[in-house]
């Protein structure tokens, strides 16, 4: 029997680079394109001799052409953090506008099951605690958070169409903060963040007053679920992600308890449209897909220090 072929877009990123391994460990083929602008060949250099598996270069914001047959379609390509969608806000909201509209003409073209990493920024700075997929979010539309926000938004927009008007088999994907190995250091987001200031015994920088909340879902946990919806029939959004909560602050004295660090815990002001509440409802999840987190906040913080202090 043939190996089905899957076209990962933004491959060589965090979540991209793991999504990798595990369509490769089960005997997928597998095509990465990534025009390099923040995700990085070094998450991706153990795949080189792996006759599975192909590179290529090339910005998804330019129309796309793949000869083999493809069946499967996932667009991951997109900045993730806000260090990087603030840097590149132009080319943030192409790829969520036009790299999207490009994956999924290729997807059509090959009438291949395509899906889209979209974000829990759809719902911006929540009114509803926690976050259903019913719930339509408070999204600023010209903040600066708005670029990363609002492609998403969009991506999901474009998708639906794609599935009603051309019948095109599609899944949307709502991630949360998602850690682990292969994040980058200077990444800007909390996990990293927190690690790399505790592993040089630098004070770590807490915004506000620590009291916003977040749930962590480590990378290998993320990917099953999303794998587990890839692989489902349903075209309507689902929340991935882990649904247990705690302050910023709190994640804060973890890592340093983790880490054994002398680092002391300083105070900044709150960025622009950060959201204060962040949890995810995944009972859609758990009744669809039979998908729950398993790995612990303290063994998945464990692993990702680790990669960190190498």
């Amino acid at each position: 029997m043939a190996k089905k072929t899957v076209l990962v877009t933004g491959g060589a990123g965090f979540l991209g680079s793991h999504f990798l391994d595990y369509f490769l460990a089960h005997d997928f083929k597998v095509i990465c394109m990534d025009n390099l602008i923040t995700g990085s060949m070094e998450n991706i250099k153990h795949l080189s001799n792996n006759k599975d598996f192909e590179f290529i270069n090339h910005d998804v914001t330019k129309f796309i052409n793949i000869k083999d047959k493809l069946d499967y379609v996932l667009h991951m390509a997109s900045p993730a953090s806000p260090i990087d969608y603030l840097e590149f806000p132009i080319q943030t909201l192409k790829v969520g506008s036009l790299g999207t509209h490009n994956a999924l003409g290729v997807a059509k073209a090959h009438k291949a099951v395509f899906l889209i990493t979209s974000t829990s920024e759809v719902y911006g700075d929540p009114l509803v605690h926690p976050q259903r997929e019913d719930y339509w979010g408070n999204v600023n539309p010209i903040g600066p958070r708005g670029v990363y926000d609002e492609a998403k938004r969009f991506s999901e927009s474009i998708t639906m169409a794609y599935h009603r008007t051309h019948n095109l088999d599609t899944k949307i994907v709502r991630i949360f903060n998602t850690y682990g190995p292969r994040m980058r250091m200077k990444d800007g987001r909390v996990v990293p963040a927190f690690i790399s200031q505790a592993l040089k015994n630098e004070d770590i920088t807490v915004f506000g007053d620590g009291s916003q909340t977040r749930s962590f879902c480590y990378v290998q946990d993320e990917v099953e679920g999303i794998f587990r919806l890839l692989m489902s029939k349903e075209n309507n959004p689902v929340n991935i992600g882990n649904p247990h909560e705690m302050s910023v602050l709190d994640f804060a004295k973890i890592i340093i308890k983790l880490t054994g660090a002398k680092s002391k815990i300083v105070f900044k002001d709150l960025p622009v449209d950060d959201p204060k509440v962040r949890r995810p409802d995944i009972s859609k999840a758990k009744k669809l897909l039979g998908w729950e987190p398993k790995v612990s906040l303290e063994d998945g913080l464990k692993k990702t220090i680790e990669y960190f202090r190498v």
